[in-house]
């Protein structure tokens, strides 16, 4: 049945504690759920790390204790994300449900991974549980909030985000390449949180030489860091490279193209980080599906794309860019030499430019974010 005023302010409830859990589940999904019988919340829950209990159980435990068998008759679950049907690191959260007692589960948004999809909630009603699914605007939201997991279920690839910093007008470096710094402290504060956020972030060569970063976190709390990439096609990296001189503080991921010598691959990969191959295109540059490819097979969900314009476009181009997240700078006066942000073929009308779906602005310091996706959530 179509939910009421009610069951949707219980969901927008279960979505903010899912949220708890971000940057910390990864595989696995963000998930909020609650515990409500009688219009009380007995219990809310969050799924916080991979191997604690997912948020269904967390909910019925903070509800009525431990042993929640058979103590929740007439109560109602409402969970963010279908619940899993398989065993995994936790038991089935159907099977916790079921022994819960709960008369009635609504679910924010469908499970697309190939072990559920659709049959947690087929499980729950062939046991006389009604389940009913969230449509519309909020359940739009709910898939939203799990793009990094949905695309990994149903696409085979890593979530990726473009993010850079740009003027008004709509430039990201100087003539001779310089972009220190366009935006703010807070925006580059902010960016630190979008890495701590991430599987893995991602540079060129060109990004490499030009501004010799080190793509770790440091400016805000984590207890890991991100997988550091750089593709550099013929490997010509150099040991005093801030990346490869940091490499105890986190991994990092050299890919380089096919062809290259094996001796120079085994003598990178002496220097203490990672080096792999994928194959290049005949303009030089990785094959962005090959890279996305290697790095899915890594276990990598979602990438950070740091690098400069002529990788975006490649990846834009591959049609492996989900989502963009833009600083823009109250700086002018760059000039028409200045580096624009994505050069992929230009267009002769308006209407050819893709529109960004669930955009976003937020006020940083002097500068604006602004966020927004290219496509659906799955």
């Amino acid at each position: 049945m179509p939910l009421d005023d009610r069951d949707q302010t219980y969901l927008e409830r279960a979505m903010e504690l899912a949220e708890f859990g971000r940057g910390h589940t990864r595989p696995n999904p963000v998930v909020g759920a609650l515990v409500v019988r009688e219009g009380t919340v007995l219990g809310e829950g969050f799924h916080a790390a991979p191997g604690r209990d997912h948020a269904e159980v967390a909910a019925l435990k903070a509800a009525v204790g431990e042993d929640f068998r058979g103590r929740l008759r007439g109560a109602t679950v409402y969970v963010t994300l279908e619940p899993c049907c398989h065993h995994g690191r936790t038991p089935p959260c159907t099977d916790a449900l079921l022994a819960s007692g709960v008369s009635r589960v609504v679910v924010g948004s469908r499970d697309p991974s190939s072990r559920v999809n659709g049959r947690g909630i087929e499980r729950l009603r062939a046991n006389e549980v009604t389940v009913d699914l969230a449509e519309g605007e909020l359940e739009h939201r709910l898939r939203r909030q799990n793009d990094i997991f949905r695309t990994s279920a149903t696409r085979g690839r890593p979530f990726v985000t473009y993010k850079y910093a740009m003027t008004l007008d709509g430039r990201v470096a100087t003539s001779s390449g310089d972009s220190r710094w366009i935006s703010g402290e807070e925006s580059r504060r902010r960016v630190h949180q979008m890495r701590m956020q991430a599987d893995a972030v991602l540079v060129g060569t060109g990004t490499l030489r030009r501004d010799d970063p080190r793509l770790d976190v440091r400016e805000v709390a984590t207890d890991t860091q991100p997988l550091r990439v750089v593709l550099d096609a013929r490997l010509e990296i150099s040991p005093e490279a801030a990346i490869v001189r940091t490499a105890e503080q986190g991994p990092v991921l050299l890919l380089a193209a096919d062809d290259v010598p094996s001796e120079r691959v085994e003598r990178v990969g002496g220097w203490g980080v990672q080096v792999a191959t994928v194959p290049a295109g005949a303009d030089g540059l990785l094959d962005p599906r090959a890279v996305a490819r290697r790095l899915f097979a890594r276990g990598v969900q979602s990438v950070l794309l740091e690098g400069g314009p002529r990788l975006a476009a490649a990846w834009w181009e591959a049609e492996q860019i989900d989502k963009v997240a833009v600083f823009v700078a109250p700086l002018l006066g760059v000039g028409r030499e200045g580096r624009e942000p994505l050069p992929v073929a230009p267009l002769t009308v308006m209407d050819q430019a893709l529109r960004l779906r669930d955009v976003r602005s937020e006020s940083i310091g002097e500068d604006v974010l602004i966020t927004g996706y290219l496509r659906e959530p799955d």
